[in-house]
Order: structure tokens, then C-alpha cells, then sequence
């Protein structure tokens, strides 16, 4: 399965603002670009802490699959919807070969540093989709939570998004 993270960062390499969680510092720009990603994508993952943070923009529809990663499932047992809006606990290695067997050939990852480690770890990214957003923060979270990866990248496209300089980065990760 390829699987294809996307994520909005600073230009010092944050994906939240400080202890924030929202998102509203992303430019228009980023969310029509990921709105666009999310349509273009059948199978859609996320951690639990993101479901939180969009789980108003998540509308679930037939035929497309979002799926949430947590330490309790059963904390969302009343938003779950078979084969639209599916939560579980699985090890990501065993999720993939689960969501594999279903027919499912490409996965977007929308998640944190925490779930995002997880895959890096384990090798399943294939590609990152980057936007990153010409403001520096100082702190906050990071693309992936502290721990040793050394993954070369291979450019395969970049555009300027406005006049600001929001820049949208795709790379493949080279194995």
C-alpha cells in the first residue's frame, strides 16, 4: 500500500502553534489544497487527537473510509460508521495488512508527531506532502516526535501556494 503523509508546518518546522491545536494559522491556500488531497483519497488516517481537532470537518461518506488511531476505540463508539468512520487501537503494521486484505491501495496520513513516528518507524511512508507556512513559532509540535530516522528524501514537486510564500513540497522517501 503507498502511503502518502501530508502535513501543514512552519517554517521552523512546527505543526501546531505552541500547545495549540487548532489549525487556523494555516493559510486558505493549505486548506483548499487539503481539501483537495482528502477528495482525491479513499482511505483517510488520522490519530485520535486529530479526529478531535477535525472531527467537524469529517463528514462521513459511502465509499470512503476515515480511520482513527487510539488507545480507546470505545471512547468514539457513537461517531463509528462501518466503512465510513472506523476507530481502532491495532498496531499500524497490522492495521495496513487489515486495510490491504479490504482493497485499499493508497492511505493519506493526517496525524500527529506521535502516530506519524509510529510509520516512519515501522517504514510504511512512501511520500510527504508538505506546506510550509512562512511563520516561525518557537515551539510546538514537530512533524514526528523525537526518535532516530535517517531517510533521505527525493523531490518531485514544489509550488509557491500566494504571494506570502506558502510553499507546497512533495517528496518521496528513497529506499
Amino acid at each position: 500500500m503507498k502511503i502518502i503523509l501530508a502535513m501543514v508546518i512552519s517554517a521552523d518546522g512546527k505543526s501546531t502553534k505552541w500547545d495549540l491545536k487548532d489549525q487556523s494559522w494555516a493559510s486558505p491556500e493549505d486548506k483548499t489544497h487539503l481539501i483537495k488531497l482528502i477528495s482525491d483519497n479513499n482511505l483517510i488516517l488520522m490519530g485520535g487527537k486529530t479526529y478531535e481537532v477535525a472531527k467537524n470537518f469529517i463528514k462521513p461518506r459511502e465509499e470512503k473510509l476515515r480511520m482513527v488511531v487510539t488507545r480507546n476505540p470505545q471512547r468514539f463508539s457513537a461517531d463509528s460508521i462501518e466503512d465510513q468512520l472506523e476507530f481502532t487501537n491495532k498496531p499500524v503494521t497490522e492495521l495496513i495488512l487489515d486495510l490491504e486484505k479490504r482493497g485499499f491501495e493508497q492511505l493519506l496520513l493526517l496525524s500527529g508527531e506521535g502516530l506519524n513516528r509510529q510509520f516512519f518507524e515501522a517504514g510504511l511512508v512512501d511520500e510527504i506532502i508538505l506546506t510550509i507556512e512562512p511563520k516561525i513559532f518557537g515551539s510546538g509540535n514537530a512533524i514526528i516526535s523525537e526518535t532516530k530516522l535517517d531517510l533521505e528524501l527525493k523531490l518531485l514537486s514544489y509550488e509557491k501556494l500566494n504571494e506570502r510564500g506558502t510553499l507546497l513540497l512533495h517528496y518521496q522517501i528513497i529506499r
